[in-house]
Order: structure tokens, then sequence, then C-alpha cells
């Protein structure tokens, strides 16, 4: 069943998904993977579904006659009044009772029922009721009920069943008990499109016409290593979907003891050790790997410039980039001249952080980057626990830090305890790498030759992958910030996480978390993030996401809570888009989307077309940016014009 070749227990035909999940969530390690069955329950149901029709003219005179005239008349009085035939007006009206909209009366006259008013204040009269066979699935697993179409099909599955190696409580609604309402519910959700109430499709009545029976099923389960957070997840999948539900509730019980990694997969508490230790090894491996080539790179420069210094030179002319080495005093000077130099980001990882170097002087160049729009993440931690770190950031510290913000009061430095590395890195705008054996944050004030160095790299390559290894680091943190902000509803943890995806230049995932999770309330906090990026270049104009941004705003009301913030947030960006690229500008504000900003205020009168909105808001943009004069530019400037 298991590969002979590998030493771990994966599946063969599991082989390939466990390394694109390594290959693709960096920090991640696939440790097994096996794949069981479980059986579904499958019955088959009868529904009858009503559906209306738009009524005809006759229909639609008798109808508005039962509801605004009074008395109610009378058949043969309604056929007099329309001058035709009383049994074409009689058959008409048969039919209406028939299909419940009319009720019957003793004396002949008209009287609707409360679904015929319903249905002509929408302009229709059902049809002839349909019956249609469909098929409800108990899911033990995922614990849920829905339907299909059609059947699952019977197939034997030779796997190893999971109920073999654990309980599963179903805990899937009992579909012998329920509601009419409660079936109309399920069966909606499942996107059939039999019971669609706003456009009149109802069903009328659900029964179930025989026997439940098993259909196997199958799934894999990965048991992943989580190298940034040093611990073990299991994840369901069914092919290449992750099914979240029982992934979370196999990692509860794993967690209680409840199941055993050895019985499931052969995997051993001193094979998860061993691996768990090759792992961190490999990755502390990794960073020295990248500095030994680094090393390398400058040990090659240093004799090429001995050798040949015109050639060198116009190699660096080339922008192929270099490879320069500091030494002790260089190092801070060099590392301050560098952070000055930012125009979008900044990502430090050190192992420690102290006030010795975060001084005054430190919080105040970091103050000045954040009224530029530069972004600052700093990671810290050499311990494998938080609990362990020796020498913890102060609570004084990490205030003064995170209280830096920027132009638009949102974090604009963020620090997150990120652990078990001994890295000493920065890199500034994805162009500076500085590394190795200087701490960077935390040399306790020690400004004497230690005999430390670090290399300056602006090498593409060598710069891309340092910066993707803090990144990656810094994104699991984003996805926890998020996770958490989730289940506690926490804002201001949400707030962090699309800070740190934007920083990442990932503001495509955050719009994306805003959306498949209904939180379109902090979708303002998006677009000033957006703006400030546009601002510094750092975003494109011709972005895809922002006409799906766009997009989200018939989901707005003039009435909402955040509605000023909203129409703040897109004229600043629709503004900053125009100044880079007019014609995108235009392009975004298509006839729809013109529509959505009038209706919600975000273009006010007597703007009355797209164009007058961009050049209004382009120009307020461009007035902004003007340096203001003091006054004693002022009057330097006017003793200037008297001696001329």
């Amino acid at each position: 069943m298991f590969l002979a070749s590998s030493p771990k227990p994966i599946d063969a035909n599991l082989k390939e998904t466990a390394d694109k999940i390594e290959q693709q969530s960096p920090g991640l390690s696939v440790l097994a993977a096996r794949q069981f069955r479980y059986g579904v329950s499958q019955v088959s149901l009868e529904v009858t579904i009503s559906e209306p029709r738009k009524f005809n003219v006759l229909e639609e005179f008798i109808l508005r006659a039962g509801i605004e005239l009074e008395p109610p008349p009378k058949v043969d009085e309604l056929a007099t009044v329309l001058g035709l035939d009383r049994v074409f007006v009689e058959n008409t009206t048969r039919t209406l009772r028939s299909l419940q909209t009319l009720a019957w009366t003793t004396d002949g006259s008209i009287a609707l029922t409360p679904q015929g008013r319903q249905f002509y204040a929408q302009g229709s009269v059902p049809q002839p009721p349909q019956t249609k066979q469909i098929y409800a699935i108990t899911d033990p697993l995922n614990c849920n009920l829905f339907f299909l179409a059609s059947a699952l099909e019977e197939t034997k599955i030779d796997l190893p069943e999971l109920e073999d190696f654990m309980a599963i409580e179903n805990r899937s609604p009992d579909i012998y008990s329920l509601s009419l309402a409660e079936f109309q519910q399920l069966i909606e959700a499942s996107s059939l499109g039999l019971h669609a109430p706003k456009e009149g499709k109802i069903i009328t009545e659900a029964s179930i016409i025989d026997e439940p029976i098993n259909i196997w099923q199958s799934i894999s389960i990965f048991v992943i290593f989580d190298l940034l957070e040093d611990k073990i997840n299991l994840q369901v999948r069914r092919g290449k979907q992750v099914l979240e539900y029982p992934s979370t509730w196999l990692n509860v019980i794993q967690q209680a003891g409840m199941i055993s990694l050895q019985d499931l997969f052969s995997l051993s508490e001193e094979t998860i050790a061993s691996e768990r230790n090759l792992l961190m090894e490999a990755k502390n491996a990794e960073v020295e790997a990248r500095i030994e080539k680094i090393n390398h790179i400058a040990i090659e420069n240093v004799l090429e410039n001995r050798t040949n210094p015109q050639a060198n030179k116009t190699a660096l002319i080339a922008d192929k980039g270099s490879v320069i080495l500091l030494r002790d005093s260089q190092i801070r000077t060099a590392f301050l001249d560098t952070l000055k130099s930012a125009r979008q980001e900044i990502l430090i990882f050190s192992p420690w952080v102290s006030e010795e170097v975060i001084d005054d002087e430190f919080i105040k160049l970091l103050e000045n980057l954040a009224k530029q729009g530069v972004s600052v993440l700093i990671g810290y931690g050499i311990a494998r626990k938080q609990e362990e770190e020796e020498r913890q950031i102060t609570p004084t510290l990490q205030e003064k830090l995170t209280g830096i913000k920027t132009p638009d009061n949102l974090p604009a430095v963020q620090i997150f305890w990120l652990g078990n590395s001994h890295a000493k890195e920065v890199v500034v705008d994805r162009k500076i790498h500085l590394c190795g054996s200087h701490n960077f944050l935390s040399y306790r004030g020690d400004r004497l030759p230690r005999g430390e160095t670090v290399y300056k790299v602006t090498i593409p390559e060598q710069v891309q992958e340092a910066y993707q290894f803090l990144a990656s680091r810094f994104n699991k943190q984003a996805q926890k910030l998020w996770k958490n902000a989730l289940k506690m509803g926490n804002e201001q943890s949400a707030e962090a996480a699309i800070c740190v995806w934007f920083t990442l230049s990932m503001e495509e995932e955050a719009l994306k978390q805003l959306q498949q999770n209904n939180w379109l309330k902090l979708l303002p906090i998006w677009l000033k993030l957006g703006f400030q990026g546009l601002k510094s270049k750092k975003i494109s104009s011709d972005s895809e996401y922002f006409p799906t941004a766009l997009s989200l705003l018939t989901q707005f009301s003039g009435e909402d809570a955040n509605i000023e913030l909203l129409r703040e947030g897109w004229r600043k960006v629709i503004g900053a888009i125009a100044t880079q690229n007019p014609d995108q500008a235009v392009k975004l504000l298509t006839d729809e989307i013109w529509t959505e900003f009038t209706r919600l205020g975000i273009a006010e009168s007597p703007i009355d077309s797209p164009q007058k909105f961009i050049a209004k808001y382009v120009l307020e943009q461009q007035e902004a940016k003007k340096p203001t004069k003091n006054k004693s530019q002022t009057v330097s400037q006017k003793k200037g014009r008297k001696k001329n």
C-alpha cells in the first residue's frame, strides 16, 4: 500500500498531492497520508413543486375585481361588465379556483385566497403542480444533509474503513423528522433550483419513497507537520478539495488522545520526533545555505575587483546587483541608511529585540517611514515556543512599536513572535537584503567592534529568495490572526491581518477573505491600504481586483454605519488610479458601477458623470501633494525678489 522507497507512510497515489502541499506552502511537511472509506446514507424523495406563470388579461381582470370591487361581483355580473360570454369567464374562474387562487363561494362571487392575493401582487398565477424525484444524502463525516438531482453510484471501494479506527458520531439532521419548512430550507441550500421563493417557485410537499441505502465514499487523510507553528495537523481531502469540518474534528480528537497515529498511519511518536528535528535543522540550514551562497559571491566579487576593477564596475552598472561586505562600525550606519531608503515595505527578522537598539531615535525613524507610507514587519524569537523565550520583548516597547500608525491611522509597524530561528535578516523593497552575524535589533547598544560582519546584497535572485523565506513566515502569522478574528469577531486582529497581506502584496487574498467570510464592513480598511499602495506605486492602477472590489458595492446600503468611510475610500482610490492612468479609471466606472456610486452617494451632486468625478478627485490629490510654504520661506522668497 505504501511506497517502499519512501521513509514516510504515504500512499503511492497520494504522493503527488503531498509534494504539492509542501511546494505550495513552505513550512509544511507531509509526514503521512492514507486513503479510507466511509458510508453515507442515500434515500430518494418525491417533491411537489408549485411554479408561477404570468397571468393573462382576463385572469388579471377577474383577480383585480375580487380585490377592488365591493361587494365582490359574481361571475355572470363580471361577464356582463366585460362584455364576454358567461361560459368563458366561468371556465377561467374555475381554473383559478383549482389553482387555489380563488376561493369557492356559495353564491358564486369572486373571492381571492391569501395565496391568490400574493400571486396577484407578483403579477402571476400558479401553474399545475409538478413532481420530481431527488436524492437525500446524509453524510456523517461532514455532519450534513444535502440533496442531489441524480443518485450517487454504488461502487465497490477496497479501502480500510475509517470506523474501524474511530467512532463517527452522526450529527446530521434526521431526515425522517424534518418538517416541510426544513425540507424547503435544505433543498434551497442544495442549489437544485427547485425551491426559490423569490421567484415564486415553491415545494409544497416532500415524501420519502424508498428505504435508505449505504454508499461508500473515499477520502484521504494527510498528517502535516507545520514547521512555523511546530505542530501537527490532520487534513481530510476528497480529491483536491479540503474538507474543513472533518479536518477540524479529527484535529480535536487527535489532540485529545482519542485516536492513534500509529494505528492510522503506522506513524510512531519516535518517527514524528525524528522527522521534526530533521525539518527544524533543515529550516535553519536553508538560511545558512543562502548566507553561504552570498558569502561565495562576495569572495568572487572581491577577487574579480582585484584582478579587473573595470569589469566589476561594468557588471554593477549593468544592474546585476552586488554583494558588499560590511564590518563592525559600518553595519549600524548601513542598516539605518537602508531603512531610510525604503519606499514601500521593510521585513526584519532578529532573534531578539531590545530597547537599547529600538530607542527614541529609532522609533522616530520608523515614524518618518510610516508618514511616507512604508509598512514594516518585524519578526523575532529563537526559542521553539514563545513561553520558553528567555528575552521577551517588553510591553512598553511593544506598545511603542504598535503605536506607530499610517497617515490613515492604520498599523504601520507590526511585530510578531515567529520563533525557532537564528536568522538575522532585513529585506527592503525587495531590492536590498542585509544578512550576517549582526543582531540588528538586539546588540545591547554595544557599538564597539565585535568582529561582526553583514552582507549588503542587491542581486535580485538572492534578494528574492530571502524575501520569500521571510514573507512565508509573516503570511502564516496573518492567517493565524485572521482565523482568530473570525472565531472571536475581533476587528483589530482582522485589521492587522489585512495590513500584513498588503505589506506582502497579497491584497487580493485580503479581498477574497472579506468576500468569503461576508465581512464587508472592513472593506474601507482595504480601500485605505489600496490608496496607500497606489500612492507608493506598489499597486498598479490596472490590478484585476479593483473591478472585483467595485462589484461588491451592490451589497451596501446608503444607511450602513460605515458608509462615509466607504465613500471616502472609493473617492481616494479612483482619484489615485486616475492620477496614474485616467483611461483605466474611466474603464472602471462602467454604467453599472456609476449607478452604484450615485446610489450610495460616493458621487455627489452636481457631479453628474464619471469624467467630472475623476477630474475632481484627481485635482484634490494633486493639491494635497503640493508642499505648503511656511512663513519663513515666504519672507525669504520676498527678500530674494526685492534683491533682483
